[in-house]
């Protein structure tokens, strides 16, 4: 699965309608969604669909903004799908040219403009793999405190002390799954018992 790392647009004209495609970081949704409404005032839709890791979940939502049910929010979410995004959402910005399209022509249409935005993304570099997020808790000894720090640094992990107790650091890691879970097996089979 991959994910996004900055945003990415194009534009694609059907019969005089202009649909302005936008795919973002999750995290952006909010925020962006209202810029474009405030920027594009006279635009008559603004469809979305996102897929999300929230709270070790994976969540999916869409809408089709006034649209025709099913006609727009579902194939921009079976784009996401079909091209395993995650955490990232697909905004497209419709402006009525005068002529309707139909439900067929509105799925192709809403379908082309995410897949034009997918692969621009592709060709500009903006994608990167997508891995789990995990946090961990241990107890060591105050002996293996920089083993274990030197450890979570060659791993690109974040490592917090926690609490100092009496005889034992109490520390929280954190970092992308498998080099957590890498820390946690180099840790039960090296470090712990050297000491």
């Amino acid at each position: 699965m991959n994910t996004i790392l900055t945003q990415v647009h194009c534009e694609i004209t059907i019969k005089g309608s202009r649909f302005l495609a936008f795919l973002i970081p999750f995290d952006d949704f909010e925020q962006t969604l209202n810029q474009l409404r405030k920027t594009h005032l006279k635009a008559a839709h603004f469809v979305y669909a996102y897929r999300a890791m929230i709270k070790d979940q994976l969540n999916e939502r869409f809408s089709d903004d006034k649209e025709p049910k099913g006609s727009s929010g579902m194939p921009i979410l079976n784009v996401l799908r079909g091209k395993e995004l995650i955490n990232i959402v697909a905004i497209v910005v419709r402006y009525f040219g005068g002529t309707l399209l139909g439900v067929g022509g509105l799925v192709r249409a809403y379908t082309q403009s995410v897949l034009e935005c997918c692969h621009l993304g592709e060709d500009s570099g903006a994608f990167l793999r997508f891995e789990r997020f995990s946090t961990s808790y241990l107890e060591c000894e105050y002996s293996l405190l920089g083993q274990l720090e030197y450890l979570a640094k060659k791993l690109e992990i974040i490592l917090e002390k926690e609490a100092f107790l009496q005889k034992v650091v109490k520390i929280k890691i954190s970092g992308s799954a498998t080099k957590v879970d890498s820390f946690l097996k180099e840790y039960e089979q090296d470090l712990k018992f050297r000491s």
